[in-house]
């Protein structure tokens, strides 16, 4: 098993809401490229909702269960965006270490 800092961070959680990591020794397998395009959809699903997030503020008259139904999503996809930023961010710091 590789050291905890060279472990990649996966983009969900455990039943118990505890991170999930993954140890392998390349990133052609399986469950690599599974989190590569979970991580994809989240990063994109973010994205969408930053732009429905936009439409929905602009609007003068905007319904308080709207505003509230967009901050919950918000505040979901911005956890996602934020764990895929840091497991890249360790896989980044772990590969300049091995140069």
């Amino acid at each position: 098993m590789m050291p905890l800092n060279e472990l990649r961070l996966l983009p969900w959680s455990g039943p118990d809401g505890k991170p999930c990591y993954l140890s392998t020794d390349g990133s052609g397998g399986y469950m690599s490229r599974l989190a590569d395009n979970i991580e994809a959809v989240q990063l994109g699903t973010a994205s969408d909702l930053l732009d429905r997030a936009s439409e929905v503020l602009d609007k003068q008259d905007a319904d308080p269960a709207d505003l509230r139904l967009m901050l919950t999503e918000m505040t979901r996809a911005l956890r996602d965006v934020v764990r895929v930023a840091t497991s890249r961010g360790h896989l980044l710091a772990v590969s300049e270490l091995q140069s």
